[in-house]
């Protein structure tokens, strides 16, 4: 009876035990939980006050329809969220257009790729002297930025204004690449912060929308307005993944989570045609 007895409590004490077991794996400290799985955090550049409410709608719907929690980590160099992306120190990042991946995958050794369009930002060719492009005289000055990636998008706006022609099959151009310039326009390459800047010593320029609200350059001073098509879906802004990572259902449903009729009514919203939703339009 006794051997019995202490068989049945040796039993016991062995179930307690794993039952303390299982109970530390599911929920200790050093095993994520499922709230803690579905956490993802998205790394993104210096947000505006109108990003940050976009992408707050965004993380409501990611938690009401997906059950996941987005956090934001704010970044004020382009150049670390594709780093951290690499390292694991965020799952996702959203500041970067097809473009300037491009560029850092190949001086980078690769390892980030894209998972969802966001919206593309049109840059403008403006003007204090003229109300219209076909105001532009023969010889005019044209600026224009002259880092490789804002030249080479500059180009391609002025080549879709029907004022120059470039090299066909290339994606990055320089001033050498242009072919046709009927006009005998005169191309002023300065600093992208100072293409808003020069803008009274020049007959136009071709401006980043970062640099011109400061310069105080507006739909009024616009010429022209890069159209969206073949030329210009290397811009188009996008969320990316560390490589191997593009198929994570938690990070697809992230992309849902953005590409919502809401979000497009915000994105019109804050930025009126300074920012288009870009993942349904049709590229031409």
């Amino acid at each position: 009876m006794r051997k019995r007895r202490r068989r049945n409590t040796i039993i016991w004490t062995i179930i307690g035990v794993l039952i303390l077991i299982a109970g530390w794996f599911s929920f200790g400290p050093g095993i994520p939980s499922k709230t803690q799985a579905k956490t993802v955090t998205v790394g993104v550049v210096s947000q505006s006050k109108q990003d940050a409410a976009i992408w707050k709608s965004v993380a409501q719907t990611a938690k009401d329809k997906y059950g996941i929690t987005i956090k934001i980590k704010n970044f004020t160099d382009y150049n670390q969220p594709n780093k951290a992306l690499k390292s694991g120190d965020v799952d996702l990042n959203a500041f970067q257009h097809y473009a300037f991946l491009k560029a850092w995958n190949k001086s980078n050794g690769g390892g980030v790729v894209p998972i969802g369009k966001t919206y593309i930002a049109p840059i403008r060719l403006y003007s204090k002297k003229y109300k219209k492009l076909s105001q532009l005289p023969d010889g005019a000055t044209i600026a224009i930025p002259n880092d490789a990636t804002n030249e080479s998008r500059a180009l391609f706006v002025l080549k879709n204004a029907g004022l120059i022609g470039l090299r066909k099959g290339k994606t990055l151009v320089t001033v050498a690449d242009i072919t046709k310039n009927p006009r005998n326009l005169k191309l002023k390459e300065v600093g992208a912060e100072q293409t808003g800047r020069v803008i009274n010593s020049v007959n136009a320029s071709v401006v980043n929308n970062d640099y011109a609200g400061p310069a105080g350059l507006g739909d009024k001073q616009t010429i022209y307005v890069e159209p969206v098509n073949k030329d210009s879906k290397q811009w188009i802004n996008i969320i990316c993944a560390k490589k191997g990572q593009e198929n994570n259902r938690l990070y697809k449903d992230v992309v849902k989570a953005y590409q919502t009729e809401k979000t497009k009514k915000m994105t019109k919203h804050y930025y009126g045609n300074s920012q288009i939703a870009a993942w349904d339009i049709k590229i031409k």
